[in-house]
């Protein structure tokens, strides 16, 4: 009589070491998971097994749990990465395209919450890598870009252009969590992103002069 240990063992050893791309196979069943259930419930186990290779197919692409995470945080950067820059790259007026930036990051934060969560926490954690913490960085710098060329341009206040795009980032990343968090009431997410993104642009216009005594 088989125990339950063998049985996994015998179970185990009859699940194919292969599945494709396993790699990517992964990544994509692991974000899944996260959406659903949660970064507490990724093990690379549990997706060998929802995948149907053997649990120690894995490790051959991550060496544990932590550098299966560290990578949707890397692969999440890119993709957020590539959303802003698509944005800042479209055709018209830099306020215009401002604008698009901003709506870019809400919709891949509110679309891609727990995910966009993973990415920061991997991002301040001690043992980051010097990869994820430079695509952690880049969209700041992205935005930082245009509101440089803003400035030129004479639409966009005076000031150390990293300093506005942490400002600009935390509006749009405070209303995005609003939006998670299902606080916006009655208000559209469409609405409340215009109206958001109207203030936000306003409030980086040029300095009016100061008020007489």
């Amino acid at each position: 009589m088989t125990t339950s240990r063998e049985e996994t063992a015998l179970a185990d050893a009859d699940a194919p070491y292969h599945h494709g791309n396993l790699r990517e196979a992964l990544l994509a069943r692991a974000e899944d998971v996260l959406a659903t259930s949660g970064a507490d419930s990724l093990s690379l186990r549990a997706l060998a097994r929802d995948l149907g290779v053997s649990h120690a197919a894995p490790g051959r692409h991550f060496r544990d749990r932590q550098a299966l995470l560290d990578a949707l945080a890397v692969g999440g950067f890119t993709r957020l990465n590539a959303r802003l820059r698509d944005a800042v790259g479209e055709p018209g007026p830099v306020t215009g395209r401002l604008a698009r930036m901003g709506r870019a990051y809400i919709d891949f934060a509110v679309a891609h919450a727990p995910l966009l969560s993973l990415m920061f926490t991997a991002k301040r954690a001690d043992h980051s890598s010097a990869e994820l913490r430079e695509l952690g960085h880049q969209s700041l710098d992205i935005a930082a870009g245009l509101l440089f060329l803003a400035q030129q341009e004479g639409v966009v206040r005076a000031g150390d252009p990293a300093r506005l795009a942490q400002v600009a980032f935390s509006v749009v990343h405070g209303l995005a969590a609003l939006a998670v968090g299902s606080l916006l009431e009655d208000t559209p997410l469409d609405e409340a992103t215009d109206l958001a993104l109207d203030v936000l642009l306003t409030g980086l216009g040029p300095a009016g002069p100061e008020p007489r005594s």
